[in-house]
């Protein structure tokens, strides 16, 4: 049975927006579950995405072929084709579109699976609507983010983030593989305030479930190790009551 469902929502909270924001772009669902689609369809409507459903695995194949949404938020148990498989084809078609696994499927070896496959991320249901929403807008968010240099110089500092090796003032310091990773969020948002909450779901990731105390102190080492005063620091700057701003 064909369940495409194509919908653009204009209607939040029951009434029409007067001054709707622009589209975001198209999400597609593949999800045989009606109750579920329809959840599913008003968390993004909500935040004024297009939505596309599909409620078995060939029709979400044909609606991301026409369609090519900005993501596609997968179950893993479908009708026709399976999740894995078309998570695979996805990938093999369109590899920067980001594929966020959605399952009551708990195993990690089919979230180690998913993951060689291509899946972008894997949330497990019952979910929370908020975790979900950010984990696609950050997927979306890094497939649009401009490619970055290998090589990425401020004051006398050099990190190579392809060879993960770091030079201040011509001496080498050694940096952990997670503070390379820290230090390579910071350059792709220089001047930009970073909550530590972002911080924790872009650098850390959910599942680490780490405390906001864990920034504070990776970034003090940090500071430690490039700041020519750590304690007035002059790239690595605490913005009271909002998070962190890195100034090349």
């Amino acid at each position: 049975m064909n369940n495409m469902v194509s919908e653009k929502e204009t209607l939040i909270g029951g009434r029409e927006d007067l001054a709707p924001k622009p589209e975001l772009g198209t999400i597609l669902v593949v999800e045989d579950d009606p109750r579920m689609q329809k959840v599913l369809r008003r968390l993004f409507a909500e935040e004024n995405y297009s939505i596309e459903v599909a409620g078995d695995g060939q029709t979400g194949l044909d609606l991301f072929k026409a369609r090519r949404p900005v993501a596609v938020v997968l179950d893993l148990i479908l009708p026709q084709i399976s999740g894995r498989e078309l998570c695979q084809t996805m990938k093999s078609i369109a590899g920067d579109t980001p594929v966020i696994v959605l399952s009551a499927i708990t195993e990690v070896v089919d979230k180690v699976l998913l993951l060689e496959l291509g899946a972008d991320d894997y949330v497990t249901k019952p979910f929370s609507p908020r975790e979900l929403m950010a984990r696609v807008q950050a997927a979306i968010r890094r497939r649009r983010k401009p490619s970055q240099p290998v090589v990425y110089r401020f004051s006398d500092c050099e990190l190579d983030f392809q060879k993960m090796t770091a030079v201040r003032g011509g001496t080498p310091v050694v940096l952990t593989s997670h503070e390379f990773k820290l230090l390579k969020f910071f350059t792709e948002n220089a001047e930009r305030v970073l909550s530590r909450e972002l911080l924790l779901n872009e650098v850390w990731g959910y599942n680490s479930y780490p405390t906001t105390r864990t920034v504070d102190n990776q970034i003090l080492k940090l500071r430690q190790k490039l700041e020519h005063d750590p304690a007035n620091p002059q790239h690595l700057l605490t913005i009271y009551g909002a998070g962190y701003k890195f100034v090349p």
